[in-house]
């Protein structure tokens, strides 16, 4: 293994530079790093110079990593100015550059994860070859955190295979070698048991002596205006018509440094990337991507040294909408057998619905096993029978009635064994209420999950006063084996996610009793970023079923009622709503809006108002220690309800844009 983060030696007259940061797991751009590529540089000009080697080889210490480009923890965490972001990338640049100036081939070995700047390091080198193995990863995914490449991607990768490279940056592609071959980016494919040095010395020689034969094509970019049209065009659709900074200055980058010399186009990657790291969109989506690595591993958030409860046998209590989510999960993630209690004709509806989900997966290609072998793990019931003996953790999916939990836990307890977990799956109902009806009520707590369940990442998980430390980590052991992002709680009304979701629809009202047009304030809210506006979101969810939610919380809202008396529940319940079949608003449903007084709001108006009222709920549950720190509300958000990675969560985004200090007088984060 090489001594220094990047090591030269001279085999064969190739010179064989390894990186290999000895402080960190993978390589990234760190200064170790970095400045071992400037004294390398230095020691490669000279031997080309003097024709001491005939070729370079780069490759990795790492087994299972190349390079995975800039170092994210340092962008996220380490305050830095505009000048210091044009100083870090003019840096990385002089190091590409110099690579791209060698007089003698350069071919790069890529034996695991090469992305963002480690793949702009490999588009650098005259060649690339890879083995074909599951950790090889070749992608330029810098859209995912806010940034566009900075490292010549924006220029090598089209220049190399054309306009299929502009949307491969646009979509932010990840690739195995196989496809990276395919697509021109690799010039060689070698199997994960062949030699890959002695491939790339190999292909290095036959550069330099004339008998490669590279595929390389002159792009003119004739087309160039018309090709980023229709590129922009998909990317708005997706996006529901954002265009946020990273890819606003890509595409300028592009139709200003593509058509001209290569110099051009990387004087302009430097240009706008400082003004586009500095932006509170690009640090939103740094914060989001260190959000996502907190949940990956739900492992990681469990007591040190907690050694989980075995969960071989599974039981879900209901088999409606939220029960047949959780029963596809078990299947589909677990593989464990799992008993469903319900009625026989539940039983049959669920059943028929799981397999067709199942199917359409099956299809898609994201199941393994067939779906008629995943189904033969459902024990359908219909009492509660001996079937529950063995269960390791029974999760409740009834419906919202106190009675009929009360009810069912009675029933339940008296047959599964004394340390079988069991969680409720009530988004409404207190925790420690329910609680009082589970014998040996440390083993219980709430396991809110969010609709639908096979797709939602998010699962609520609720501690109760006496649920145990112990059960918190199993259930954050089941939530690893599901594959969902969990969010550690104490019982609270509403939990986290549903607490601070509540003032959307009602300020979505609000708005529109002010005299706001509903296209409007929709319009506002999805132009943040968030997947539906408030009055869309009201009519889908079913305008009686707000009504009654309001209602039972003692909350009067005129608008609801006057739908709710009209028979308006919903354009797809009933045909009868907001708006009419094709979209549009009903003319007769404006005429049922209550009236306020009038205010008209601009959008940013309507977005901020709504972003204080939740970080006012935010401040309290924190306050109140219904969760320990800021990460979680805004997991919760960001997993539970769709709210834009850009933002990083509504607590972050307040603290990026100033809000925090002005409502409270200081950052969340601090």
């Amino acid at each position: 293994m090489a001594q220094n983060a990047v090591d030269v030696k001279i085999v064969d007259r190739i010179a064989i530079v390894t990186m290999d940061d000895p402080d960190n797991p993978v390589n990234t751009w760190t200064e170790p790093i970095s400045n071992g590529f400037l004294t390398a540089m230095d020691e490669l000009e000279k031997l080309a110079g003097g024709k001491e080697i005939d070729g370079v080889v780069i490759t990795s210490g790492k087994p299972e990593n190349f390079h995975v480009g800039a170092n994210l923890n340092k962008m996220g965490n380490k305050p830095e100015t505009k000048e210091d972001k044009r100083k870090n990338i003019e840096r990385n640049h002089s190091i590409l550059n110099r690579v791209a100036a060698l007089p003698v081939p350069v071919v790069v070995a890529i034996n695991g994860h090469c992305m963002g700047g480690g793949m702009e390091l490999a588009l650098a080198c005259t060649a690339r070859v890879a083995q074909d193995k599951r950790t090889v990863k070749i992608g330029l995914p810098e859209f995912n955190v806010g940034l566009f490449p900075a490292g010549g991607g924006t220029q090598r990768l089209p220049r190399l295979i054309g306009y299929a490279g502009v949307d491969f940056i646009v979509d932010a592609k990840i690739v195995g070698a196989k496809e990276a071959y395919e697509l021109g980016i690799v010039d060689e494919v070698v199997a994960e048991s062949d030699d890959l040095v002695e491939a790339a010395k190999k292909l290095a020689k036959e550069i330099g002596d004339g008998s490669a034969s590279l595929k390389r094509e002159d792009y003119d970019f004739a087309d160039l205006g018309e090709r980023l049209a229709e590129t922009k065009k998909r990317l708005l659709k997706k996006t529901r018509g954002r265009l946020l900074p990273a890819p606003k200055a890509f595409f300028t980058i592009i139709e200003q440094g593509l058509p001209g010399a290569i110099e051009n186009g990387l004087e302009l990657e430097k240009e706008y990337f400082a003004e586009v790291a500095m932006t509170p969109e690009c640090k939103g989506y740094i914060h989001s991507f260190f959000l996502k690595g907190m949940t990956d591993k739900p492992a990681k958030m469990m007591a040190e040294g907690f050694v989980p409860k075995e969960l071989k046998k599974t039981a879900v209590l209901g088999f409606g909408s939220m029960g047949r989510g959780i029963v596809i999960c078990i299947i589909r993630d677990m593989g464990a057998p799992v008993v469903v209690k319900d009625t026989p004709e539940a039983l049959e509806a669920g059943k028929a619905f799981v397999e067709k989900q199942l199917t359409r997966m099956y299809e898609k290609g994201r199941l393994k096993k067939a779906p008629e072998e995943l189904m033969k793990l459902i024990i359908p019931v219909t009492e509660f029978d001996d079937n529950f003996k063995d269960v390791d953790i029974a999760i409740e999916a009834i419906y919202e009635d106190l009675d009929a939990k009360k009810a069912l836990y009675e029933e339940l307890c008296a047959v599964v064994s004394d340390d079988c977990l069991i969680a409720s799956n009530t988004s409404g109902l207190s925790v420690d209420t329910l609680a009082a009806f589970v014998t040996h009520p440390e083993r219980f707590g709430g396991m809110h999950f969010f609709s639908p369940v096979w797709i939602m990442q998010l699962v609520e998980l609720v501690r109760g006063k006496e649920t145990s430390q112990q059960t918190i980590d199993n259930f954050l052991n089941f939530a690893g084996l599901i594959r969902k992002r969990p969010l550690v709680c104490n019982d609270s009304p509403g939990f986290v996610v549903n607490a601070i979701l509540a003032p959307f629809t009602r300020n979505g009202l609000k708005y529109i009793e002010e005299g706001n047009d509903i296209n409007e304030v929709n319009n506002a809210f999805t132009q943040y970023g968030l997947p539906v506006g408030p009055v869309k979101l009201v009519d889908e969810m079913g305008i009686d079923v707000v009504y009654h939610i309001y209602k039972n919380r003692g909350e009067a809202q005129q608008t609801l009622e006057n739908f709710y008396k009209d028979g308006r529940y919903g354009t797809k319940k009933n045909g009868k709503g907001f708006f009419l079949e094709d979209g549009s608003v009903d003319p007769a449903a404006v005429e049922l809006i209550g009236n306020r007084e009038p205010l008209a709001r601009s959008a940013e108006e309507m977005t901020t108002d709504l972003l204080k009222d939740q970080i006012t709920i935010a401040k309290k549950l924190l306050e109140n220690g219904v969760v320990d720190r800021p990460e979680m509300v805004d997991i919760g958000m960001l997993y539970g309800t769709g709210y834009p990675q850009d933002k990083g969560g509504p607590l972050k985004w307040a603290d990026l844009i100033g809000l925090s200090e002005q409502v409270f007088g200081e950052k969340f984060y601090q």
